[in-house]
């Protein structure tokens, strides 16, 4: 009889015994910072006060894509992209917490790129500090909280810098097609974004780039231009949306400054010692790009080109420029680093222990740099950081009026924004004064019938709700448009006042028609 002998296979148990691997120190510094990113974003991200901005993204789960792509033909071309990722984001279930979680989730990627990028130029640690000083900078949170693009614009001009370093250091012309997509579509996202293609010229000049990079870069930066002026060419049509910005000057400029390196004096003024210490230290460098040379570039050429372009066209807005922030924490990490390298032997020791000690040294300054701004962040997170509250205004409607109740807005489009961001609390209303609805022209808002065919359509009306604007609920406000100052005129003239509730932004009148003398 055959006996047949099996031998034991080692592999198993070799698996079983084979230590597992711990994360890598660059794996780290980008996970931490962007986990803590996400942990804060998160914190308040189920407010109810959604804001006028806010109010236009929350308009685009209504909308389908062809209606979105006939409103920027006329409208916030600069947002067409954005606005077609939220409505696939929103469409299937509209809310303010699904709102705001991909800027939660930019901002968290943004973190984690900042970390990423300090650890390939220096070393892990550095990227740790970065990604985390990144993380706890109010203007950050502010934007990781709020339903628009810039979070994810940010994150974008991130992941291109990235992608700049990594062609740089292995030239190949994957990596510069990869460059030149991420840089299309970040400035798709938003058009002033495509500052960034100045920043990376101002890091291969620093980087002293051979031009055979130059070249390459040039390609790349000349096809995203090439695929931007579709957008260019719309938005130049629609400069007026921005005619209420005026000229930046040194306060404006003194407020970024603020802005990107901590509004608390305290923080603010360590934060740009180390910068200064990290544009200064002779730091490692792996690879032909220094951790100044992208760094510097990021922080000051966007801002500096925007501030100068706006003194003859104004377009600055501090919130434009939160892609360029990420070279503060990073030349400040760098600084920290500096100052570190001071002390004997301390960027030699092998010592675990000592190594740890500073790791956690910096992140406990960070640390105290957090707790420092905490009033800020709660600043961010409560009622009177935003200027508006369309949901509350939504809400006290839903209350007060019925199915059927006739319902006026002053003025318009002003005061109709709430019941564009929630049509659902407005659509059993008689909208008296509409005479075409946004998606069919292709506008943000409803357009209203005339004076004079207003008047008329109110000759049959004996009880009506009026919407009104805080501006407009002030005593000796005058209406601008022909249609709002017929609707004050009936009011005054036919109608009496009954009742008025007053929440979120807004005041609700209910008008009952005199009676007969």
């Amino acid at each position: 009889m055959a006996v047949a002998v099996v031998e034991n296979d080692p592999a198993p148990a070799a698996r079983r015994t084979a230590p597992r691997r711990r994360p890598s120190g660059t794996t780290l510094a980008a996970t931490v910072p962007a986990a803590v990113t996400a942990a804060l974003g998160s914190w308040g991200l189920d407010r109810d006060r959604v804001w006028n901005d806010e109010g236009v993204t929350l308009q685009m789960a209504y909308r389908s894509l062809p209606e979105i792509a006939h409103l920027v033909t006329h409208i916030d071309a600069v947002h067409g992209l954005y606005y077609a990722l939220m409505h696939v984001v929103l469409a299937p279930c509209p809310g303010e917490v699904l709102l705001r979680l991909p800027s939660v989730l930019g901002a968290a990627l943004a973190a984690g790129l900042v970390g990423l990028l300090g650890a390939r130029l220096v070393r892990p640690r550095v990227g740790l500090w970065a990604g985390l000083l990144y993380a706890v900078t109010p203007f950050v949170g502010r934007y990781a909280q709020e339903g628009r693009s810039y979070a994810l614009v940010a994150a974008g001009a991130l992941a291109a810098t990235v992608s700049l370093v990594g062609a740089v250091r292995a030239p190949a012309p994957r990596r510069w097609a990869l460059y030149a997509l991420l840089v299309t579509a970040t400035a798709w996202l938003h058009e002033l974004s495509v500052l960034v293609l100045a920043a990376h010229a101002g890091t291969l000049l620093c980087a002293r780039a051979p031009w055979t990079v130059w070249r390459a870069w040039l390609a790349a930066a000349v096809c995203a231009a090439v695929a931007l002026l579709p957008l260019v060419r719309l938005s130049r049509g629609q400069s007026a949306q921005l005619a209420w910005l005026g000229t930046p000057g040194p306060r404006q400029a003194r407020g970024l400054v603020l802005s990107f390196a901590g509004p608390t004096s305290g923080v603010c003024a360590v934060v740009l010692a180390l910068v200064a210490v990290g544009v200064c230290a002779r730091l490692p460098r792996h690879g032909p790009v220094s951790l100044r040379a992208v760094a510097l570039p990021l922080a000051v050429v966007p801002p500096a080109a925007l501030l100068a372009v706006s003194q003859y066209q104004p377009l600055y807005y501090d919130r434009y420029l939160l892609f360029c922030l990420a070279g503060v924490p990073l030349l400040a990490a760098a600084g920290a680093e500096g100052l570190v390298r001071l002390v004997p032997g301390s960027h030699t020791t092998r010592s675990v222990a000592a190594r740890a000690f500073l790791v956690a040294g910096g992140a406990a300054l960070v640390s105290v740099a957090f707790a420092a701004q905490l009033p800020e962040h709660e600043h961010e997170r409560g009622p009177s950081a935003r200027p508006d509250d369309l949901r509350g205004l939504a809400l006290l409607a839903s209350r007060a009026l019925r199915p059927g109740d006739t319902v006026l807005f002053l003025p318009s489009p002003r005061a109709r924004r709430a019941a564009a961001a929630y049509p659902a609390d407005f659509a059993h209303l008689h909208d008296v004064a509409l005479a075409r609805s946004g998606r069919a022209t292709g506008q943000l808002y409803d357009t209203e019938a005339p004076a004079a065919t207003l008047t008329r359509r109110l000759r049959d009306v004996d009880r009506v709700w009026l919407v009104v604007d805080p501006r407009a609920a002030r005593p000796g406000w005058t209406p601008g448009g022909r249609t709002d100052r017929a609707k004050l005129a009936v009011l005054r003239r036919d109608f009496v006042l009954r009742e008025q509730r007053t929440g979120g932004s807004g005041v609700l009148r209910l008008y009952e028609r005199r009676p007969a003398r």
